[in-house]
């Protein structure tokens, strides 16, 4: 189905974002920056978002997803922000998202060249 191609190229591309946006940071230097902290929630948000319009007969087919905490993680943000541990985003980024991105790219349909 190609909205579900749809939502998982934004999952990787969010997820790749909030990569980049940690990239140089160190944990310290993360808890330190708002700015960087919100960045970096708004990109998971997305991910939880996209994960969650992602068709039931996909995500059952994909397992090597976590889609339940994918999606819990989003609720979370956004519907319990003031619960939020910021060290456990830090924590998600650094040890999640690499394994996420890793099952994500090859369900992404590549581009055609040309």
């Amino acid at each position: 189905m190609w909205k579900d191609d749809a939502y998982l190229l934004d999952m990787l591309l969010y997820a790749e974002r909030a990569r980049t946006f940690c990239k140089d940071a160190s944990r310290d230097s993360f808890l330190a920056d708002e700015e960087l902290q919100m960045a970096t929630m708004y990109a998971l948000q997305v991910v939880g978002e996209a994960a969650g319009k992602v068709s039931t007969e996909f995500r059952s087919a994909h397992p090597e997803i976590p889609w339940p905490s994918i999606i819990s993680l989003r609720h979370r943000l956004v519907h319990d922000y003031p619960g939020i541990e910021i060290t456990r985003v830090w924590d998600i980024v650094q040890d999640n998202l690499p394994q996420l991105l890793k099952a994500l790219t090859p369900l992404v349909p590549r581009q055609e060249e040309g």
